[in-house]
């Protein structure tokens, strides 16, 4: 008895998969690259590979409490991962460290994607990325979550499990210290979406 077709949502997706398990790949197919291209972000290629077979491991065994009046499962998925980068901030922070002092880090390389960014990008890393390693890792999160993952608001609350209003607060102190850090130059701040990104 094969039953019939899953719907395309998420929530249904997760559901139809405590009876199916192998539905679940669809997330996985539908999330792992984002996560992956996010993960290698912020840790670098090797780690990422493992933040993300991690990230919908956890996902994977949590499945039963995912809460299916949410539809979409990529905050839930976010969150997972930003959890799990958190417990590497250590190394997370000292490659932000390294690239800071030295220019040269690793990470920098999946941080832009073509040959004109990089270009571009080459005289605001280092100063950006000692502005990251100074940032709480919940401003952290806050701030890359929106810039890098692309949430909204109402995700990155969702992803985190705060308050929108908290969202608010964390980046708008994030994106202080790193105009700060970066002296204050608005071409260098790495969410150039803001007006776009209220929800």
């Amino acid at each position: 008895m094969t039953g019939p077709p899953p719907a395309d949502d998420d929530a249904d997706i997760v559901a139809q998969s405590l009876e199916r398990p192998e539905l679940f790949a669809r997330l996985y197919d539908r999330y792992a690259p984002d996560i992956h291209r996010y993960a290698a972000r912020r840790l670098g290629d090797g780690a990422a590979d493992d933040i993300t077979a991690e990230t919908f491991l956890v996902a994977f065994r949590s499945r039963a409490r995912y809460d299916t009046a949410r539809v979409n499962a990529r905050p839930w998925l976010y969150g997972i991962a930003a959890n799990l980068i958190g417990k590497q901030r250590r190394t997370e922070v000292r490659a932000l460290r390294a690239l800071a002092r030295t220019d040269v880090d690793p990470v920098a390389e999946s941080w832009v994607d073509s040959a004109d960014s990089r270009v571009a990008a080459q005289a605001a890393q280092a100063p950006l990325a000692g502005a990251l390693a100074g940032l709480s890792v919940g401003d952290r999160h806050v701030l890359l979550l929106v810039a890098w993952a692309d949430l909204s608001y109402p995700e990155v609350a969702d992803a985190l499990g705060i308050p929108v209003g908290t969202v608010r607060s964390r980046l708008n102190r994030a994106r202080r210290k790193v105009r700060a850090a970066l002296g204050g130059d608005p071409t260098l701040v790495i969410d150039a979406r803001e007006a776009a990104s209220h929800g």
